[in-house]
Order: structure tokens, then sequence, then C-alpha cells
């Protein structure tokens, strides 16, 4: 908004001799600083509405007046009065900021609605429960919110919210990634996965791992454990490796061989929430202190609509409270 052609919008003659090659020279700051002058009465004032020095708001008049044409203000004494000229001219130019003003409300009521699509891509471990969850509550209070979802893995999440392809992305470890703001991370333990006929499923506290890989089978993930276990001991992940027949590619696939095949997995509390409730399989808290990570990043959040800001809040919210669940029964005797 850097040029105005102003002379049509006025039927005097002494305007419309204004040449069209002199009001493309005009610009929005000199306007501003026309218009304070006008309302505040002097230049100084003028320059502290507008936080400028007043040499400033001068030079921004005398280059709207060889705009113009013509002269702006005729100097009275010590103070400055708008020419007759410079009166009508002000009658456009505060209508011109009339219609600013309307473009701000619009651009209020724009980021005030109701309404607008939220795109978000998420790891598998909260695609079945939390996600969804967190999405059916907006869903049935506000009708006029959309929303584009889809599963991947963390890093073509970061990738796809660096570019600007989704709103928001829900990844498994802390977003290092440069144009990636992270709006919530938080941490939970890893639990065990028991097939629910197992001895220990029904039994109270902690499973020790240590105990178990003696004698029982383990899921892994492609042949080892995920990095966010690196707090593991590597002298118990080789034993849990070597007692290993299985290997799955996403935790999902994980809870379901425990199931069909007894063999036990590590798998965080998410993942072990949807297993459960397919059926089959129960988790426990185990004593070693392994623990997964989930961030819900974005480009920035100054980029983020109002709507899905709220539901990045939300959905924070309902993961916290998951946290603390699995952190409770770490803690029952």
């Amino acid at each position: 908004m850097k040029c105005f052609v102003l002379y049509k919008a006025f039927p005097n003659d002494t305007l419309s001799r204004i040449s069209i090659s002199k009001a493309k020279a005009m610009n929005l700051r000199q306007l501003e600083a026309f218009r304070a002058t006008i309302r505040a009465g002097s230049v100084t004032e003028a320059a502290n509405m507008m936080h400028i020095s007043q040499p400033s708001v001068s030079r921004l008049i005398a280059e709207l007046e060889r705009a113009t044409g013509f002269a702006l203000f005729a100097r009275v004494g010590r103070g400055l009065t708008p020419t007759v000229e410079g009166q009508q001219f002000y009658k456009g130019v505060e209508g011109m900021f009339v219609g600013v003003a309307r473009l701000e409300d619009l651009a209020r009521s724009i980021r005030t609605t109701q309404g607008g699509t939220i795109s978000i891509s998420t790891i598998q471990s909260l695609a079945a429960i939390e996600l969804p969850a967190a999405i059916g509550r907006v869903y049935r209070e506000n009708p006029d919110i959309r929303f584009k979802i889809n599963s991947r893995n963390t890093p073509a999440i970061l990738d796809a919210v660096q570019m600007h392809q989704v709103d928001l992305g829900i990844v498994g470890r802390e977003a290092t990634h440069e144009g990636v703001e992270t709006l919530f991370r938080t941490s939970a333990p890893y639990v065990c996965l028991l097939p629910e006929d197992h001895p220990l499923a029904d039994q109270g506290g902690l499973i020790d791992l240590e105990e178990l890989v003696e004698n029982e089978t383990f899921v892994t993930f492609g042949g080892t454990y995920p990095d966010t276990m690196m707090s593991m001991d590597p002298a118990l992940s080789r034993k849990l490796q070597a007692r290993s027949r299985l290997s799955a590619a996403n935790m999902p696939l994980a809870g379901a061989l425990v199931r069909e095949t007894g063999a036990l997995a590590i798998a965080d509390p998410f993942s072990a929430e949807q297993a459960t409730r397919m059926g089959g399989v129960v988790f426990r808290p185990l004593s070693q202190n392994l623990t997964y990570f989930v961030s819900i990043v974005a480009a920035g959040r100054e980029q983020l609509s109002r709507q899905a800001l709220a539901f990045s809040d939300l959905l924070a919210a309902q993961l916290s409270a998951r946290v603390a669940y699995v952190e409770a029964l770490s803690r029952q005797p």
C-alpha cells in the first residue's frame, strides 16, 4: 500500500490539477504524518503521536506537498493552519483511513470467527485414541471447524510442518528442525505390554525387565529399541534383543503381536492404551526409567489461527492428563 491516486476523489478544480505522476509519489507514511498534524494541531504533537522525530514529520509533509503540487499548511505565528486545499485534501485522506479501519475490523472478524480448517499430522501412537478424542470435543462444539488429519513418522511430520504443509505436528521426540516451534512438550514412562493371561498381568507393583529377560521373549523394533530409549542400560538392551524372535515396524503392530504370540513388548503409554482397548493385552509400569517424549509443533505460533492454538492447548491438557495417570500407576505399591 505504497501509492495512491487521490486526485479523482476531489471534484474541485484545484485538486483535479494534481498530476498522476505526482500522485504516485504519495505513500502511506506521508499521509499519516499529514493526518496526525491536522489532528494534533502541531508538528511536535504529531511527532509524539507517531513516535518519530519532529524533523521526520516535517520532511514527510514537505514530500507530500511536492507530490500534490500545492501547500497543505500555512504558517500562522508559531503554529500551522491547513490551507483551503489542505482542508479539502484532508477530507479525502480521512475517508481513506476510515476504509483502513474497516479493513482492520474485517481482519478482526476473520481472526475471531469460529470457522476454519485445522490440518494435523501425527505419529501413530496418538492417532487412534488421544488425537481423535480431542478432535471429537471440538468437532461437536464447533460445527464450522474442519479437520484434515494424516499419520506419518516423526521426520516426515517435521518436514511437513517446516514446509507449512500442516498447521500442527505431533511428534515423538523434541523438535530440533529450524523453522519449527515447540508449542508443548511432555514425557511419560514406557510400560510393559503383557498378554492378559500372563501370570504377572493381575499383579500389582512394578515389573523389572532384568528379572523377565531370563525367561521371556520380547518384541523389538527393527531389531533394536527406539532412540528415545537410550536411557536403557546397554547390557539390558542386548539381553532383550537376544531374547527377541519378533521385530515390529511400530508400536500398534507390537501390541497385536503381544496378543497373538504371547511375547512381551516395551511400549509407550499411548500405544499401550490402544493395544489394551483392542483386547487380549494389559500393560504394567516398569521399574526401569525409560522415557517417551511427545511434542506438539508448528511452523510458528504467530502463523496459527485462533482455533488451531486453542486446539493445541486442549490436546496438550489431554496428553498431560494421560501422563499423570500413567505416572500414578508407577507409584502404586
